[in-house]
């Protein structure tokens, strides 16, 4: 047993010596080309400096708003409080809203939301006035290979055209419900500009876009907050609205009712004045209990109304912006430094690969060759 372990240490002990011997071969070997590493990693450096002066600046601007959650009870809040230490959120969960602060940025990247930014007008940093879908088609630049890269697309998108028999005008409206394919690829590039992410401790909603232009990126961030709000809102007091539009509806016929009803007791009244009929006195006195239940009839909408208005307001979220947009002063991207050390990392491995492996590899696809070569002569 004693040998055992003995011959199983010495065979450990041999492999690694083997293994420091093998890494200092191939630190001499590369350190003998080191020239050759040199070179790579130069072109690296250069190609490096070619793609980072060729990607265009993109600028980015974020927003921060805390929504008003709408919680259908204060019970359990002690248990969400304990929740929230461990980072799990139970307040969705009381909340009578079916939009949760979780869903916001599904909205936000929802083709109907994007396709409505199309058409806002931004201001450039050259103060010049275009919409959304302007800017990303005129003003947008893309790096020089793309242009190369869709080339193949561009002609066989041309050769369809010619051989197409379709000549109906295309429309300048994008309808969200029946997109082209053009379209949809402006409002997927819109799309991947813009984001809404949520903090799943805070419920803090940070919505951010991503421009060549930095006043158009704070302009967009701002859009998107304000029509964020603009749609929440809306959904949120949704049956409160329809509620008062119903209030002042019955309101406004009690107010019709009550003045005709008022109207014919002063006729009937003016009329049979100087009659001392029972009967006249009668027909007054049921227009004059008419004309009284018609205003308590009105009077009692018309609180109604007042109180469908208090319902609104108090359904009304309100949004605290914690963080602005603001006009960003250095790009977001491209990161150059990286780009660079990305490609000289990429050139020495490529060379030390080129240094290391290759001569092996030739001389294994030499061997084989031979050896084939040889048994041919044989048989």
């Amino acid at each position: 047993m004693e040998q055992e372990n003995k011959f199983n240490t010495e065979s450990l002990v041999q492999e690694n010596q083997e293994q420091e011997i093998n890494l200092l071969e191939m630190a001499a070997k590369l350190w003998s080309s080191r020239r050759i590493i040199l070179k790579w990693v130069g072109i690296g450096i250069v190609i490096g400096l070619i793609v980072a002066f060729s990607i265009p600046k993109e600028y980015s601007s974020s927003v921060k708003l805390s929504p008003e959650l709408s919680n259908s009870g204060s019970s359990g809040s002690g248990m969400s409080a304990l929740a929230s230490l461990a980072g799990i959120n139970m307040n969705s969960g009381n909340s009578s809203d079916a939009v949760y602060p979780e869903l916001y940025p599904d909205v936000v990247s929802s083709i109907p939301f994007t396709v409505s930014l199309l058409s806002v007008p931004v201001q450039t940093e050259d103060n010049k006035v275009i919409t959304v879908q302007e800017f990303l088609e005129e003003e947008t630049s893309a790096p020089w290979w793309s242009a190369i890269l869709k080339l193949p697309f561009k002609a066989i998108g041309a050769v369809k055209g010619l051989f197409s028999e379709s000549n109906e005008a295309e429309s300048d409206t994008i309808n969200a419900y029946n997109l082209t394919l053009e379209q949809y690829t402006l409002v997927k590039a819109l799309s991947s500009r813009i984001n809404a992410d949520v903090d799943s401790k805070s419920l803090v909603v940070t919505i951010s876009s991503m421009m060549q232009d930095p006043k158009v990126a704070a302009q967009l961030a701002d859009t998107v907050t304000s029509r964020l709000q603009k749609y929440i809102t809306s959904y949120r007091t949704e049956k409160a609205r329809q509620d008062l539009y119903y209030a002042k509806k019955i309101n406004e016929e009690a107010r019709q009712a009550y003045y005709t009803a008022q109207k014919n007791y002063a006729t009937a009244s003016d009329r049979n004045q100087s009659l001392s009929s029972r009967a006249a006195a009668i027909a007054i006195e049921r227009m004059q209990n008419e004309a009284s239940l018609a205003f308590n009839l009105y009077n009692s909408t018309a609180q109604r109304v007042q109180i469908a208005e208090a319902k609104v307001q108090e359904t009304t979220p309100v949004f605290a912006v914690v963080q602005p947009a603001t006009v960003p002063v250095k790009a977001a991207k491209p990161s150059k430094a990286a780009i660079l050390i990305g490609f000289v990392f990429l050139a020495f491995v490529a060379s030390a690969a080129y240094i290391l492996f290759l001569p092996g590899l030739k001389e294994s696809i030499k061997s084989v060759a031979k050896n084939r070569t040889t048994l041919q002569l044989q048989d």
